[in-house]
């Protein structure tokens, strides 16, 4: 009888152990679905701010530390929509006292090394060990920036063909063609669904609804946001069907994504020895710079030093060019 009953009580255990994993996992799988209908803006709003508010966030200016100077101003504004394309909710300036502040602890660490060393070798050492964090961070950093871009850009071009069957559909149904755009922010979710619900915003808020997409691309950063916008500029100046002319962009964008697809896959072992023969040189004379700063200062004295270094840098540049020239396709 004992038997019976643990037979029965494990069977019991094992019923209460699957329908809890499957209950969490039914919790999980929602959870993450709704992430992926939900966007920022969204839930920015949901949250009780205003439109207002929410626009004002999403589209803040970055406070500029200097107005003098033009270049500089226009140097600082197009870092800025770079980091906006790669979706950091922080501004550059805040951006580069972080990295300010990692070259720094880099630079403090490196030099809890350098013992039984007199006071002017730490001070050289020092200085090109500076040099030398400044370099790993700037290139840590400049990849993760540009990887963080790519995939933003990726995810976007993936949503637009997606938004543009929802804009479609509205418009068939009888919706202006601004409720369609606001329909597909609503049902899609990051990157495109907060770029869709500005665009609505900017043209609440006073904008022509062609400047909106306008700005929508610039921000973006996209060829295909480029196109969209394009597209319906020259169709509310020329007239036309613009729920077939989103159709065949649609089928344009899928197309493009298609054939992008392809070269990605046949170019991936050269984008990756590219992208391994330009950085790693740089990075390994950094790193010996910093575990050990007077390895190429001792050879500066040595009248070979400077002809070698220069004719390498020069062999460095071409290969790069040479690299990117092969890798770069053009479709």
């Amino acid at each position: 009888m004992a038997q019976y009953a643990l037979a029965i009580f494990s069977v019991l255990i094992f019923a209460a152990v699957v329908l809890t994993v499957q209950t969490v996992m039914q919790l999980v799988f929602s959870f993450d679905d709704q992430n992926k209908r939900v966007n920022r803006r969204l839930t920015m709003l949901a949250s009780g701010m205003q439109h207002a508010e929410v626009y004002a966030t999403l589209m803040r200016k970055p406070t500029l530390p200097f107005d003098s100077d033009p270049e500089l101003v226009q140097l600082y504004e197009r870092f800025a929509i770079y980091c906006r394309q790669a979706g950091l909710q922080m501004t550059p300036l805040r951006l580069l006292t972080y990295l300010v502040a990692v070259t720094l602890a880099l630079w403090v660490v490196s030099l809890f090394a350098l013992r039984g060393i007199d006071f002017l070798g730490v001070v050289v050492n020092g200085a090109i060990s500076l040099v030398a964090s400044a370099l790993i961070t700037t290139i840590v950093a400049w990849f993760y920036l540009v990887r963080r871009r790519a995939n933003r850009l990726k995810a976007l071009e993936e949503q637009l063909p997606l938004s543009l069957d929802i804009i479609n559909r509205a418009l068939r149904a009888g919706h202006p063609v601004v409720s369609a755009v606001q329909l597909a922010s609503e049902e899609m979710g990051d990157p495109i669904g907060s770029e869709f619900g500005l665009i609505v915003d900017e043209t609440t808020y006073g904008f022509d609804f062609k400047d909106a997409l306008s700005n929508f691309a610039r921000r973006s950063g996209s060829p295909d946001a480029r196109f969209f916008a394009v597209s319906v500029g020259i169709q509310s100046e020329t007239g036309g069907n613009l729920a077939e002319i989103l159709d065949g962009l649609a089928k344009v964008m899928r197309g493009r994504a298609t054939l992008s697809k392809r070269v990605r896959a046949l170019s991936s072992e050269g984008r990756i020895s590219a992208l391994i023969l330009s950085v790693l040189p740089i990075f390994l004379v950094s790193f010996i710079m910093l575990v050990q700063p007077r390895f190429y200062f001792n050879k500066i004295s040595d009248p070979i030093f400077w002809p070698s270094a220069t004719g390498i840098l020069a062999l460095y540049f071409v290969g790069w060019l040479m690299i990117r020239r092969i890798i770069n396709f053009r479709y």
